[in-house]
């Protein structure tokens, strides 16, 4: 095809003065002493071994020339014909398929569009904002340049970036004459063929050719076909910004689509462009402003496209590494990983609970991904809500953007993900040592140690107290969240998040305390890949989009080839991140016992976020076999209405996607973790409230080995500190840290614990525990007193007992105590204390005689001795009977009928010494304990039973016992116990 003729002769390029400056040795400088004989002379040695080195440079120097022109002479023997510039290759159309190969999802068509027009017919600024990004010394080099071919090398080794060092002209020759490889070999061939167009065609002639040729995205070649497609309007009638979008286009034609998720970054290098022409003097800074406050408005898409925003995502990952010409001209067929009824089901779920979205939340778009985490292969992308949807007028605020972009992918995006991070913390945190069962106080705390505060809140604005990770995390605490971090060490969960693959997060700078909150701008489709290490315990594999590329003729240019994923987690640790995440009961406190993170008898483990002023809601949830993300907000990061969290906004779409994909596929259940013990009570939930110490009743101080038993009481109290009060936060199961106090934030969360303990304290009458020892029982205040009469082993040879004592003691005397045989024959309660009692029912022979004398809060001595019982008449001992008045068998009580009276029909009361009452479980054979009753006075018996057992029906008895040894025991009778308050 010829080259269009220019419509006005172009003036040569502007030719330097290159004469050369020609330096020698002046008179003065020779009387200056600047002569080599007035040198000192080197030693004779070190001059031979000078001028061998110097020769041998030479030669070197010599060969490499020699070889380089040999190199370059026999890459010109085959060197394309610079005049054959305009004809060029038939392109053929690259398939994009699913995963099952059956169906087309996009097809880059082979059909290059292309109008070819003068360089006259090009706007001015157009062709500037062109040499302005690409070539700013078009019209001085001769097709290559040196200095750019040095520096590009320089930053490509030293920087690590990949510049590109090209010229106008090279670029022109790449596309239009030489293949896309990346070899030496097509570089020099590059340098050669553009030094000869320079020799061929005029500047003007070679810039009129780059723009009919340059490849601007797709079918589109050259400036006219790139204008038509983009704007649709002949390149005459572009205007300044239009232009400087075109011009910003050939670098990556598929990154910096208008049509792709990629908007911000083209917009980004059309204002770069804009600025590179103040610089050069192409248009005022005026203009330059002006031009970037147009809004754009870009053609229509008409391409026939399936899953559209994973096709361009699949197109701009292999256009950066095969590059643009062969995925858009090489016929190749590219079979994905999408399942397309997964795709079609995610598609469907999201524009159904957009539109509420929007209405009852101002929430405007919305994301998913899904991926399958046994490969880490896509499933199924969806970018926003309607990729050939267009934004609203209303949607968009000018400088902004706008609330809906259609075309921008979020999966791929940096969006702040709320607390839907926290499971990747709290990973970290177990991985230091913490365990489920260590308690966190939910109480708020400044955590700033500076001038600034940051004092973090929860959802929703109350604190809970000591409570276990388990229960912050899958309540989605904020509080215990913040401490979550400290404790596990901020750069330790980073690189926890490298190994987890996330990308956006290596400036470690920038990241406090509030990473766990969200703090850190992550992607969808990587936080999502992330959790696939949870659902694969601890294994993770790289994301995957393509199965096989064939080229046009079939060979298979690359594969994919299932291997075993990268160990980044102890299985032990993802056991319980997801034992936590699929436990609904956890959560049910803050989320309710139903909610959208469920599905029914089907284990499932998930987590939501929402960031601050509700700009982003998130849900990511999986099962061992897929794992979804959702993403719901907005574009321009304005905010949605109050109350769109992650579980109200996002969550349904996780849902009824995960519900419809999974429909009546088997069930999948995760390992259950192993239960941790530590043997550090603050690791292993002892803290935080439980201490057990024994009370003396009386005086309410703590009990000592002179507290009688029947006064000693149990107690729980509750004891509040940090958890940095215990462990050393850097090796928490070593020893505990020997001064607290030297941790930054030590004093910070004490202070606020100890605050908060106060409170509680007044408001549920919280007791402290004692700290004094029981000053009423001790040694010096028990009573003294000796036994008068009888007198030990003394012969009593009349029915009737009477025992003299004279007693003393610091609190007086209570009452005395008589035991026979270790049973209670009676309690003297008046002065002198002194016991006259019938003994008519024992029998002859020896029997012990115990004394206890008490005062008025037990504090008791006792004496013993025996005495020998000689009757005429020897007693007979009768037998003894119990039975049942009260209650009757098969009562229904409740806890209000507690204490509840015990009563029993004594058939031979004065032989009976005491009666003992016992109950057990209907079901149970394990008898416990009431109480005793003696001595017996009477031969109806009563006592209260005063513990309240758990509901259920039990079976009651009644044990009694003779003074010579009878033996006899109820019937049982059956009550029923209901406890309200259960």
């Amino acid at each position: 095809m010829p080259i269009p003729q220019l419509s006005r002769k172009t003036k040569s390029p502007k030719s330097w003065n290159n004469k050369k400056k020609r330096y020698y040795i002046s008179h003065t400088d020779y009387k200056r002493g600047k002569n080599i004989s007035s040198r000192k002379k080197k030693s004779k040695p070190a001059k031979a071994i000078i001028n061998k080195l110097f020769k041998f440079i030479i030669i070197i120097i010599i060969l490499t020339g020699i070889f380089g022109l040999a190199t370059v002479a026999w890459l010109s023997r085959a060197l394309p014909d610079p005049n054959r510039l305009m004809e060029r290759q038939v392109a053929q159309s690259t398939k994009i398929y699913d995963r099952a190969g059956e169906t087309i999802l996009y097809e880059i068509h082979g059909d290059q569009k292309r109008t070819l027009v003068s360089l006259d017919e090009i706007p001015e600024y157009l062709k500037n904002a062109t040499i302005a990004i690409e070539d700013k010394n078009f019209y001085q080099h001769g097709g290559f340049s040196f200095w750019a071919i040095f520096r590009t090398a320089v930053t490509n080794i030293l920087r690590g970036q990949k510049a590109g060092g090209s010229t106008l002209t090279q670029q022109l020759i790449k596309n239009a004459v030489l293949t896309s490889e990346k070899t030496y070999t097509r570089k020099i061939k590059e340098l050669l063929i553009a030094y000869k167009v320079e020799k061929k065609f005029s500047k003007d002639e070679i810039l009129q050719m780059y723009l009919n040729e340059i490849p601007y995205g797709s079918t589109a070649y050259g400036v006219q076909a790139a204008s038509q497609r983009y704007f649709g309007k002949n390149v005459q009638e572009l205007i300044l910004a239009e232009a400087a979008i075109l011009a910003a286009m050939p670098q990556a034609p598929t990154r910096y689509s208008p049509y792709g998720s990629n908007k911000d970054l083209l917009i980004a290098r059309q204002h770069y462009i804009l600025d590179l022409m103040v610089k050069q003097n192409h248009i005022s800074e005026e203009e330059a402003d002006q031009a970037k406050i147009v809004e754009l408005e870009f053609k229509e898409q008409t391409d026939n496209i399936i899953a559209p925003h994973f096709v361009m995502y699949v197109k701009e990952l292999l256009a950066e590494k095969y590059g643009e010409k062969m995925i858009e001209q090489e016929g190749l067929k590219i079979y994905t990983t999408l399942d397309l009824y997964k795709q079609e089901i995610a598609e469907q779920v999201i524009q159904e609970k957009s539109e509420k979205n929007k209405t009852d939340y101002n929430a405007w778009n919305a994301a998913l991904i899904s991926l399958d985490p046994k490969t880490g292969q896509i499933f199924a992308m969806v970018g926003s809500k309607d990729y050939f949807g267009e934004s609203e007028p209303e949607d968009c605020i000018s400088g902004k953007g706008c609330k809906f972009e259609p075309n921008d992918n979020v999966t791929i995006r940096g969006r702040q993900p709320g607390s839907s991070f926290k499971p990747i913390v709290y990973a970290a945190t177990f991985a230091k040592g913490y365990t489920p069962d260590t308690v966190l106080y939910d109480v708020v705390t400044d955590f700033s140690t500076t001038a600034k505060p940051y004092e973090p809140h929860n959802y929703d604005n109350q604190e809970h107290g000591p409570v276990t990770i388990r229960k912050a995390l899958a309540g989605s605490l904020n509080i215990p969240a913040v401490k979550a971090i400290y404790l596990a060490g901020i750069d330790n969960v980073l690189n926890l998040a490298d190994d987890l693959g996330y990308t956006t997060l290596k400036d470690r700078s920038r990241f406090g305390l509030s990473l766990v909150l969200g703090g850190g701008e992550i992607k969808l489709i990587e936080h999502a890949n992330a959790f696939s290490a949870f659902a694969r315990e601890g294994e993770l594999h790289p994301i995957t989009a393509v199965l096989k590329i064939e080229d046009k003729n079939g060979k298979i240019i690359e594969e994919y080839e299932e291997e075993k994923g990268k160990k980044v987690l102890d299985s032990k640790i993802a056991r319980l991140i997801n034992n936590i995440l699929s436990d609904n009961a956890a959560r049910a406190y803050a989320f309710g016992e139903r909610n959208w993170l469920t599905l029914g008898s089907r284990p499932i483990a998930a987590k939501t976020g929402t960031t601050n002023d509700y700009r982003d809601a998130w849900t990511i949830g999986y099962t061992p076999s897929i794992v979804t993300g959702v993403w719901v907000g907005n574009n321009d990061n304005t905010e949605m209405k109050r109350g769109a969290a992650g579980g109200t906004v996002a969550a349904p779409i996780w849902h009824d996607y995960m519900q419809k994909v999974l429909g009546d596929t088997p069930i999948e259940y995760f390992n259950q973790p192993e239960q941790i013990t530590t043997g550090k009570p603050a690791l292993d939930g002892k803290i935080g409230g439980e201490i057990k110490v024994k009370i003396d009743k009386s005086s309410g101080l703590l009990a000592t080995e002179y507290t009688p038993e029947h006064l000693i009481e149990e107690k729980t109290f509750n004891q509040h500190h940090s958890i940095l009060y215990y462990i050393n936060k850097d090796d928490p199961l070593g020893d505990s840290a020997k001064d607290p106090a030297k941790d930054p934030q030590f004093e910070l969360w004490e202070n606020r614990v100890l605050d908060w303990a106060k409170e509680q304290e007044q408001e549920l009458t919280d007791e402290k525990p004692p700290t004094e020892y029981d000053n009423l029982h001790k040694p010096e205040n028990q009573p003294t007193f000796t036994i008068e009469s009888p007198v030990n082993n003394q012969p009593i040879m009349e029915p009737l007992l009477t025992v003299d004592i004279n007693a003393s003691a610091p609190r007086g005397i209570n009452r005395a105590e008589y035991y026979i045989n270790d049973n209670l024959l009676a309690n003297i309660n008046s002065y002198p204390f002194d016991l006259n009692q019938s003994i008519s029912f024992l029998n002859n022979g020896f029997h012990k005689l115990k004394v206890r004398v008490c005062d008025d809060v037990d504090n008791c001595s006792e004496k013993t001795l025996e005495f020998n019982l000689i009757l005429d008449e020897t007693p007979i001992a009768d037998d003894i009977n119990v039975s049942w008045l009260e209650p009757s068998n098969g009562l229904a009580i409740t806890n209000i009928d507690f204490p509840l009276i015990l009563k029993v029909d004594v058939a031979n009361s004065e032989q009976t010494a005491k009666i003992q009452f016992y109950y057990l479980a209907e079901s149970s054979d394990e008898a416990r304990y009431i109480t005793t009753l003696q001595p017996i006075n009477s031969n109806s018996a009563l006592i209260q039973w005063a513990s309240v057992p758990a509901s259920g029906a039990y079976r009651l008895y009644a044990e009694a016992h003779g003074w010579n040894g009878q033996f006899a025991k109820s019937g049982e009778i059956v009550v029923s116990v209901t406890n309200i308050e259960e």
